[in-house]
């Protein structure tokens, strides 16, 4: 790892940056200041650096992940290749103890000092290439689209229950609305397809993923977005904590002995996909199929049991990648051994 000698801290908002200079020996705040959230703004950051004689060899930048709000700054940065580390608010939240009050400076200077004493943690960030990123964006938009479409959909309940003379005409619009919005969305999925498509290694982790039984599309693109084409996450059993399918022990002393079980802190559309493909899996791969019933058979809860078949896709879509080659159904072959 690097030796870096001065950290710095950004309050990320839609429109300015808070920014505190920490240098590492004393963890002393050298400086705070504000500049706006666009090129020029960041450019006065490093100039701001220069002025005081700072090689930007020797800091390390960190900030929030508050989306797209902090893109621009990442962008600049990877762009000129300056370290620096995107760190989730909750672990800086969580690492502050009891506070009181709250201003961006205030920020700034918190998260200079978490970089500063969680060095140990340090995984700089690496934005991902623009087709992951095209990708996540039309991920989204999709998402939007049928929520919508299930909203305006849920018109259609009143009938039978409201006179026709009255639903008449919002009947009609709804059907002109539901009709644009599915084509909005078919055309979504043509360019989801296309852009895969054109990505040798997105292809190939596609189909490896897709090779599971009980895996779907949108779960195979789903996870390659989340763990940006398998870089954010070294194995299986990270994605499982960050999907919240991983049990975690419950217990203190002699008196609570709590149960085993999963963390509510979690990414949940991860986590319902997850469940879906178990749900498949479990009627339709005959492997899984005999062990949830064995395992329930031994009195496991069944809830339990699903829970350990999506942590078992998630190991068998690990494998297969890390592998490169699609999954094989051993059991299949069994017979011939």
């Amino acid at each position: 790892m690097k030796k870096y000698l001065f950290f710095v801290g950004i309050d990320v908002s839609k429109s300015k940056l808070d920014v505190t200079f920490l240098e590492k020996p004393l963890g002393k705040k050298i400086v705070h200041f504000v500049v706006s959230n666009d090129n020029k703004g960041i450019k006065e950051i490093v100039k701001q650096l220069n002025n005081r004689k700072i090689a930007l060899e020797e800091v390390l930048i960190s900030f929030e992940d508050t989306g797209v709000y902090s893109l621009p700054l990442g962008c600049y940065l990877t762009r000129y290749k300056i370290d620096y580390w995107m760190i989730p608010a909750i672990e800086i939240k969580r690492s502050k103890g009891i506070s009181r009050g709250k201003t961006d400076k205030n920020d700034s200077k918190d998260i200079a000092f978490y970089t500063l004493t969680h060095l140990h943690k340090l995984r700089l960030t690496q934005l991902p290439e623009l087709s992951l990123m095209e990708l996540k964006l039309l991920f989204t938009e999709r998402e939007k689209l049928l929520k919508s479409l299930r909203i305006i959909g849920s018109t259609s309940e009143g009938i039978g229950y409201i006179p026709k003379e009255a639903m008449g005409d919002v009947l009609k619009i709804n059907k002109v609305v539901i009709k644009q919005l599915q084509k909005a969305i078919e055309k979504v999925e043509r360019k989801m397809k296309e852009i895969i498509q054109s990505n040798e290694q997105l292809k190939l982790q596609n189909e490896l993923i897709q090779s599971i039984p009980g895996v779907g599309p949108q779960t195979a693109l789903y996870i390659i977005l989340v763990t940006k084409s398998f870089q954010s996450f070294e194995n299986w059993r990270q994605v499982a904590c960050y999907a919240g399918v991983a049990p975690f022990q419950y217990s203190s002393g002699s008196s609570i002995k709590g149960r085993t079980k999963v963390n509510h802190l979690a990414d949940k559309k991860l986590k319902s996909l997850l469940n879906m493909c178990a749900l498949n899996s479990k009627k339709h791969d005959a492997e899984l199929k005999q062990y949830y019933a064995r395992k329930v058979g031994e009195g496991k809860s069944k809830m339990l049991v699903l829970n350990n078949i999506r942590c078992k896709l998630l190991g068998r879509i690990f494998a297969t990648i890390n592998r490169g080659t699609p999954y094989v159904n051993i059991q299949k072959f069994a017979a011939y051994f």
